[in-house]
């Protein structure tokens, strides 16, 4: 198993950019796909992008695509989420998980604490 921390979280007004990172402990990360997910006040969970194990595949949620980029260093053992052109409505606590290369919460067994991102308009 993995432990995930993330960090990178904040404040920012409307267009700003935030770079979210997750840091992994344990040695199988390079065994897992890595998601991010966001929920919101009185929301689900949702995808926001999702990255295989190698990272030579990922998945945007439509809301995010061309604005969010999801990475990952497996010698780091750090899965990031830079985020540009930031929306009100991408305010939300966001989390990392490792699992399966999904865009399902339920295909993820590790979880980190999560991060607040808070968009001002």
């Amino acid at each position: 198993q993995v432990r995930l921390v993330e960090s990178g979280g904040g404040s920012v007004q409307a267009g700003g950019s935030l770079r979210l990172s997750c840091a992994a402990s344990g040695r199988a990360f390079s065994l897992y796909g890595m998601g991010w997910f966001r929920q919101a006040p009185g929301k689900e969970r949702e995808s926001v992008a999702v990255i295989s194990r190698s990272g030579g595949i990922t998945y945007y949620a439509d809301s995010v695509k061309g604005r969010f980029t999801i990475s990952r260093d497996n010698a780091k053992n750090t899965v990031y989420l830079q985020m540009n052109s930031l929306k009100p409505e991408d305010t939300a606590v966001y989390y990392c998980a490792a699992g399966s290369y999904s865009t399902n919460p339920y295909d993820y067994d590790m979880w980190g604490q999560g991060t607040q991102v808070t968009v001002s308009s």
